[in-house]
């Protein structure tokens, strides 16, 4: 499919923190051109921001991501990779089942980052103890069904962008466990040698 020109990213400035990253590691693998227009968060501006943004159409919530594409605005991160997906005919699973097994790892996704939010800056035991490795674990079962690395198998799904998102971050606020399951780290490797992933980061997140 052609390269959507038109398409265009609003999302906080926060690099690679947060749900919004999640579309925008969608949008770079998919190969989608689109303009990155970013908002300072926090700040005292913010709240006129968010004002702005409901003014305009582009959110109902005063939250981001949003993404207008192909004549539409596309708002709440999930449901926005969902849509992508459907339009792009890739990134879903072709049968009724692999759909749900997509979905279902979609919505742990969501259950984990709720309590990943709850954590920022203040991050409990139970969380760093409990919570996260259990996520891991659960996240692990279903990546060994497929045998990997991605969670069916060779094709890549909107859910891996999501999973990858939270082991990232995870790691980002000192709360990724310090032993992953092995499926789960064969996962990230590969995710992080996707040519325009791998491209993405080297260009704007170098190692030190």
């Amino acid at each position: 499919m052609a390269a959507q020109s038109s398409t265009v990213f609003h999302y906080l400035d926060i690099g690679r923190m947060g749900r919004g990253e999640v579309v925008n590691l969608f949008l770079k693998d998919a190969g989608i051109e689109y303009q990155d227009i970013r908002y300072s968060y926090p700040g005292e501006t913010w709240q006129n921001t968010s004002d702005e943004l409901k003014r305009r159409g582009l959110t109902r919530t005063g939250k981001l991501p949003a993404v207008e594409y192909n004549g539409h605005v596309l708002n709440q991160h999930i449901p926005t990779l969902r849509y992508l997906a459907r339009d792009l005919g890739r990134y879903d699973g072709e049968t009724s089942w692999e759909k749900y097994v997509v979905d279902a790892v979609s919505d742990i996704y969501i259950d984990w980052r709720f309590k990943w939010v709850a954590n920022l800056g203040n991050s409990t035991d139970e969380y760093k103890n409990d919570t996260a490795p259990q996520y891991y674990d659960v996240l692990a079962q279903y990546y060994a069904e497929s045998g990997g690395p991605y969670l069916l198998g060779d094709k890549i799904t909107y859910a891996d962008f999501a999973v990858y998102q939270s082991i990232d971050n995870d790691q980002r606020t000192g709360t990724l466990p310090t032993k992953l399951p092995d499926t789960i780290l064969k996962f990230r490797e590969t995710f992080e040698q996707r040519p325009n992933i791998a491209e993405y980061i080297k260009n704007n997140f170098p190692k030190a």
